[in-house]
Order: C-alpha cells, then sequence, then structure tokens
C-alpha cells in the first residue's frame, strides 16, 4: 500500500470527489490519477520518439524543401 502526502489542498479535494458520490474512495481517486499519468508519460515517450525520429531523418538528409511541401499543400487544398 502507498501512502501519499498530497497536503491540505488535494486532500480537500479527493475528499469532495469522494463526497460527491464521483468516487467511491480516496484509493480510487488515486489510481484513476496514476493511469492518468501513465497514459500522459505513454504519450509524451511516442512523442519524443518521434522527435529524434524527426531529427535523425533531417540530419540524414531524408528531408524536402517547405516550398515544394507547402506548393504540395496549396494545389491539394485549393489555395
Amino acid at each position: 500500500m502507498i501512502g501519499a502526502d498530497l497536503g491540505k489542498q488535494l486532500e480537500s479535494y479527493v475528499q469532495q470527489l469522494v463526497d460527491s458520490g464521483h468516487y467511491t474512495s480516496k484509493s480510487e481517486v488515486l489510481r484513476e490519477d496514476a493511469l492518468l499519468v501513465q497514459d500522459r508519460e505513454t504519450k509524451l515517450a511516442a512523442l519524443d520518439a518521434s522527435i529524434r525520429r524527426g531529427i535523425a531523418d533531417a540530419d540524414a538528409g531524408r528531408t524536402k524543401p517547405a516550398e515544394a511541401v507547402f506548393r504540395r499543400l496549396a494545389k491539394k487544398y485549393g489555395t
């Protein structure tokens, strides 16, 4: 079991969530929070990997001039 010192403000908020019936217990609130943090960290890791791939592509010269990309998009979308 993990104990957590949330501080007065967060402890009060968690209690309000339980008291309002949105959650059945403080543990349920903290479990959902941990799942949200896990999801955010997973998304950030994927973003970091994508950025690393983009940088590697740029370093290896696997890019197109921006003007060419803009022309293609303008033609495609009629702007």
